[in-house]
Formats: structure tokens, sequence, C-alpha cells
């Protein structure tokens, strides 16, 4: 009688299947394709688009609150942002005109006759 041997070799023909770090690479993608979809989840969500672009922006947050910020973006410079403060801004300087807000919220600036300049 003849006895067969029977080998576990069909459970280990592909090279692929040897190496347990293939699946590995395949996550690493997936958490990279996460983290980009994320970040624009987030630029989105602040509803500031605009800083990806390369138009001048300023934003206002807040405006009047104590945690009020303002974001200046202009071309070819950093993106500036200044925190609201409570120190007052001094200085010498001249009087240029008097502004008068009417009742729908325009602001209208009045030149003083003597500042008055043609362009």
């Amino acid at each position: 009688m003849r006895r067969r041997r029977y080998r576990r070799t069909g459970l280990i023909t592909n090279e692929d299947e040897q190496n347990p770090l293939t699946g590995v690479a395949n996550l690493f993608d997936i958490a990279m394709v996460f983290s980009v979809a994320l970040l624009v989840a987030l630029v989105m969500s602040y509803n500031i688009p605009e800083l990806l672009t390369d138009e001048d922006i300023t934003i206002v947050k807040n405006p009047g609150q104590k945690d009020m910020q303002i974001i200046m973006k202009e071309q070819g410079k950093p993106i500036e942002i200044m925190n609201m403060t409570d120190q007052i801004g001094g200085g010498t300087g001249e009087a240029l005109g008097t502004a008068y807000k009417l009742a729908d919220g325009r602001v209208v600036y009045v030149p003083e006759e003597g500042n008055v300049t043609s362009t």
C-alpha cells in the first residue's frame, strides 16, 4: 500500500500573501485621504475658503465683541490676525473730517474743507 503525503503548501502559494505588511500600505492611503478630506471640511466649516485664493481680503470675526478678530490677507504677504485689546491707540495727528452713521447703518465720511484732495 502506498501512502500519500499531503503537504499544506496550497495555503501559501502566492508571495504577496506571505508579507504581513501589505495591508498596512492600504491603511496609510486611506488615512491620507481621510486627513485631506478633514482639512477641506475644516476650511469650509469656518466659511473662509477665500483664504485659499490669491485675492486680497479682510475678515472681521465677532464684530463689537470682546473676542473680535480682524484677519487680513494681502497678496505677497503672510496672513495677519489682529486680536481685540483694551489698549487705546494714541499719538499725534490732525482731524481729517467727520463720519456720520445713518439710520440704515451706512457710514458717510465728510472731509473738512481744508482737507479736500483731488485725484
